[in-house]
């Protein structure tokens, strides 16, 4: 933006003042032309169509094909037999780990709409300008970036991604994400007004998408105005189909294969999710399948072989050792050591607590990189503990005699959050009856002083976590219980649940 204003500035300073003003004055009326201000493409009603697109180019996602089939019923209802845009555009937000579709899926709603797309990303955006444009009074000024999207796309009804909105910054130039609220509110976007038009525009017809990896960062002004849809990560069993059905057709094409002359099985599939991945989307997946793929050419074209054939066997050919391993059975034979489950940006992830015990004056260590929600929730966990100490068997005098020393592993990694308060009651009872934990078991859930156990989020994340790393039974907090019902039906028969409402039956499920 800097070198275009410090190049129209060398060009009218060249220019006299008459020349330089008619020059600004045909750059704003060519500007109001060339806005589509009538200009609409007719929607494709049909929801059968609609709905086997969505299905072709996305395995899954099923919230969010029922919200573009509900919109595109309603939007046929209102048309009154008319394919013209009617009413207003909802506004959703994607949120959800990297690589699970959140981008891509714009594309397929635009093709199941028959709408144009397009796309800006707001990701460290931090002039308020890009949103509402530049005043006309300044050199190089531009309309918003909004403005400019919709004159691309040459109508006034596309689907319009705003990517990564909770990257938005802030700083002397302005709020870009106060900015979007006019954009992004009903109430007020079929008026909007650009710095550098200053003439309203109406974006009720527009479809906005957003997406971000976290909610959390958004302005809750802003995320007031939007219908969030959480996108999950994916199953072992759903990145085995997309991976059949969609990267390897598409890595194959990208290097120039055939399908003749490479074959990836449904084993070697599963090994490179379960060994040389660890993620809730499909990403590193694809990365690790284009791999294979150069390798494929590299041995085709050198003449080695005309068909490449890769399984589990021989697998570590192609990608090296084994980069994951699971050890959780391993890890829980000793006393004070529980296994947790925690929400991540990436998805869910499993998290060790270990405690022990050492002479000195009854002090609490925490290590490991904790946040302060996890410090006080240990400190939660050791005082209920000692309040019962007696009715747990438990000698009272060994708090006084003896220093307790809580660690969470990795201790490079920030940890913070409300859910490792069970964990921590379990691994430091664990520790202090000298009885380990049931091997394969972990547990998610925030407890309180009187001993009862909240409830948590990101249920899903965490049990496709717990699937993933081996884990066979999960103790969930009782309240959580409704929350099952978003788990995939396969991964809910390979484990077994328990609930808990205090920390007392969590106690006696765990140990």
């Amino acid at each position: 933006m800097k070198k275009v204003a410090i190049k129209e500035a060398d060009r009218l300073a060249m220019m006299t003042p008459a020349a330089a003003e008619y020059t600004v004055a045909r750059s704003y009326l060519d500007w109001l032309i060339a806005l589509p201000w009538s200009k609409s493409t007719d929607d494709k009603l049909d929801i059968v169509q609609a709905k086997r697109i969505l299905d072709n180019d996305h395995y899954d996602l099923e919230p969010v094909k029922k919200r573009i089939l509900e919109y595109l019923s309603v939007l046929k209802l209102r048309s009154n037999g008319s394919t013209a845009a009617v009413g207003k555009g909802p506004i959703l937000c994607f949120v959800g780990p990297p690589g699970v579709g959140k981008t891509s899926l714009g594309r397929s709603i635009a093709r199941a709409l028959g709408r144009k797309f397009i796309r800006i990303s707001l990701g460290g955006m931090r002039d308020e300008a890009e949103i509402r444009g530049h005043r006309r009074t300044y050199i190089g000024a531009l309309p918003g970036r909004v403005l400019q999207g919709l004159r691309r796309a040459e109508s006034n009804n596309p689907v319009f991604m705003l990517d990564e909105i909770d990257k938005v910054g802030t700083d002397f130039r302005g709020d870009p994400s106060s900015a979007l609220l006019e954009v992004l509110d009903p109430q007020q976007n079929n008026s909007f007004s650009d710095h550098y038009l200053e003439v309203p525009f109406d974006l009720s017809h527009v479809m906005f998408i957003t997406t971000a990896n976290l909610l959390e960062p958004i302005p809750p002004a802003l995320r007031d105005r939007m219908e969030v849809i959480e996108l999950p990560g994916y199953t072992e069993h759903e990145k085995i189909h997309i991976a059949t059905k969609y990267l390897v057709p598409r890595q194959l094409a990208e290097h120039g294969l055939k399908r003749s002359q490479l074959v990836l099985s449904k084993d070697a599939l599963a090994a490179i999710i379960r060994d040389h991945t660890r993620e809730a989307g499909v990403r590193n997946l694809e990365r690790q399948i284009a791999a294979i793929c150069r390798s494929t050419a590299r041995r085709i074209v050198e003449r080695k072989s005309k068909l490449v054939s890769v399984t589990a066997r021989n697998l570590k050919d192609f990608l090296g050792p084994v980069e994951f391993f699971h050890d959780v059975a391993e890890r829980t034979t000793e006393p004070g050591v529980a296994i947790g489950l925690a929400w991540t940006p990436a998805g869910g992830d499993i998290l060790f607590i270990e405690a022990t015990q050492m002479p000195g004056r009854g002090s609490l260590i925490l290590t490991g990189s904790l946040g302060d929600v996890m410090r006080e929730s240990a400190q939660a966990a050791l005082s209920y503990l000692r309040s019962r100490a007696k009715q747990l068997g438990i000698d009272p005098r060994s708090f006084e005699k003896t220093d307790i020393h809580i660690h969470v592993p990795a201790g490079a990694i920030p940890k913070d959050g409300p859910s490792a308060g069970v964990t921590m009651a379990v691994a430091l009872t664990s520790m202090l009856m000298r009885k380990p934990v049931r091997p394969a078991l972990a547990m998610t859930g925030e407890i309180t002083l009187r001993g009862k156990i909240l409830p948590v989020g990101g249920i899903k994340e965490k049990v496709l976590a717990a699937a993933r790393s081996g884990v066979k039974t999960i103790v969930l907090p009782d309240q959580n219980r409704k929350d099952l019902s978003q788990v995939p039906p396969e991964i809910r028969r390979k484990l077994r649940f328990r609930f808990a409402k205090t920390i007392d039956t969590a106690l006696r499920l765990t140990l």
